[in-house]
């Protein structure tokens, strides 16, 4: 099991597949910035399902942990937002539009737009 008390265990997250953790921090702080820039806005059931699946047949993914092998992200969070693209060459992931005043299904807008 990977148990932090290992001696070996530092050893075996070094030897793994994948970016650094210094990497996969950074990373994942640049796309919460833009998330909560944006006001938060997930893409469509429809568009998060595809995107799932897309990453489930990239030989990028490492599935033990369900994060991205070339960014490093969990899948489960950067699917959702709206405002992340898959780092493969090309594309994984259909473009999304930005309105840049927050989405439908967006419950963190709290603008009071008459």
């Amino acid at each position: 099991m990977n148990n932090p008390e290992d001696p070996t265990f530092r050893e075996k997250i070094a030897n793994s597949q994948g970016p650094s953790m210094f990497s996969m921090i950074g990373s994942f702080a640049r796309d919460l910035k833009e998330y909560i820039k944006q006001g938060a806005p997930n893409v469509t059931t429809e568009d998060y399902v595809q995107r799932l699946e897309a990453c489930d047949s990239c030989e990028h993914i490492l599935k033990p942990q369900m994060r991205c092998g070339l960014c490093g992200c969990l899948l489960e969070h950067k699917a959702k937002w709206k405002t992340t693209t898959c780092p493969d060459k090309p594309t994984r992931w259909k473009e999304q539009i930005l309105d840049g005043q927050g989405q439908e299904n967006n419950n963190t807008n709290t603008s009071n737009k008459a």
